[in-house]
């Protein structure tokens, strides 16, 4: 495929907060942040398990420092129910807050971000569900990472659960986009090995579909290019040692090149494949997108082989001396590797998932269908039922 070609004969656009600020410590600098955005009064929009590891002293400190005034909201859960971010909106609105601070995973940053744009727009967290569908800007935000995976922070979404048909149903929108992302490796050190893994393997995925995606962009190709050789570089030394500094800062950069370029590029259908996988079956996100990526790439890589091999290559794959195709062949089984170091059942049957199970992933996969638009290849009903047959 001609990706260059491509790129040339349409418009590419990117996507980024107003500020980044990378680096450990940098948590620290919030309350100045707050201060420079004109904000006197703050919610904290975050979760328990955030608080009780203490990740949001030196957040709090900053504030107090520059005698800024906040409140916490503290009740979000891993893929938030619509219900959790219609409360954190009303709570926004009552408390008559000038800006929004997330600190957390994916779950948290997203809520933060919904609680911004919902509050001032009327309305609940569903009502802006899909595309450029927020008329007006929200409260200023600010996004403190606390996990290197979901990339949340630099992103222009935010994903709530409906639970009328228990599916994730996103909102796009460059209102949802961060006026500071801060991403602190230091805040990471925490995390146990199993949640560094899922979630250092859910910015491994954005990163791959990113750099494979029939949307591709030249900014997303570079981006994601280096997030892909920086995760497969860390990630297994930020598993085997947590205290790793280097590796944790290098896994922080990458997770948040990796959000960027998806962002710009597009994602793919692990996320489609994965999408009621972590809600009926009790996977994190991470962990459901990370089981289904080796299989997603083997059936994906004859659409683009020339992208597949690169990754492969930057996934630290053997590629000298082979041609394109058989390069991208190599990018499977280097995953699978890759997965059984950090110690992830490649198997569904290995998260309660059997035979019976699969007619509804095939047809909740198929509700989902915007992400085939992005993917390299086109996939229909069949082609989905024997990704999952393969899986199980």
């Amino acid at each position: 495929m001609n990706s260059s070609f491509s790129m040339m004969s349409k418009l590419n656009v990117f996507l980024s907060p107003s500020k980044i600020i990378l680096g450990n410590g940098a948590a620290s600098q919030t309350g100045a942040e707050v201060k420079r955005l004109g904000g006197s009064r703050a919610l904290i929009v975050t979760d328990k398990v955030v608080i009780k590891a203490g990740l949001t002293a030196g957040v709090e400190e900053s504030l107090k420092a520059e005698k800024i005034d906040y409140d916490i909201f503290d009740k979000v859960e891993a893929e938030p129910k619509a219900k959790i971010a219609d409360e954190c909106v009303q709570v926004t609105r009552n408390g008559g807050y000038d800006i929004i601070i997330g600190i957390g995973g994916g779950s948290s940053l997203d809520i933060a971000k919904c609680a911004s744009v919902v509050s001032t727009n009327g309305g609940k967290a569903l009502d802006y569900a899909g595309t450029d569908m927020i008329p007006r800007r929200g409260l200023p935000k600010i996004l403190v990472a606390t996990t290197a995976g979901t990339g949340s922070e630099v992103t222009r979404t935010y994903i709530v659960t409906d639970e009328a048909d228990s599916f994730k149903k996103p909102a796009h929108s460059d209102f949802i986009l961060a006026d500071v992302a801060i991403v602190d490796p230091a805040l990471t050190v925490s995390m146990p090995p199993v949640v560094t893994a899922d979630t250092g393997m859910d910015a491994l995925v954005h990163a791959i579909e990113a750099f494979t995606s029939a949307t591709a962009t030249p900014f997303s190709d570079v981006l994601a290019r280096e997030a892909i050789e920086l995760i497969a570089d860390n990630l297994l030394a930020a598993y085997a040692k947590p205290n790793n500094m280097e590796a944790r800062f290098n896994m922080a950069l990458g997770a948040m090149l990796a959000g960027l370029a998806f962002a710009s590029g597009g994602l793919g259908i692990v996320h489609g494949l994965s999408n009621l996988m972590g809600i009926k079956y009790n996977m994190t996100h991470g962990r459901s997108n990370a089981v289904i990526l080796p299989y997603v790439v083997e059936y994906n890589r004859i659409a683009n082989v020339n992208k597949f091999a690169a990754a492969a290559e930057a996934m630290g794959a053997d590629t000298e001396g082979l041609t394109d195709y058989e390069a991208a062949e190599e990018l499977a089984p280097v995953l699978f590797r890759y997965l059984d170091d950090l110690q992830i059942p490649t198997k569904l049957s290995a998260y309660g998932i059997s035979e019976k199970d699969i007619p509804g992933l095939v047809d909740g996969t198929m509700k989902v269908n915007r992400l085939f638009v992005p993917n390299p290849r086109l996939p229909n009903k069949e082609d989905v039922r024997g990704i999952f047959e393969q899986a199980l």
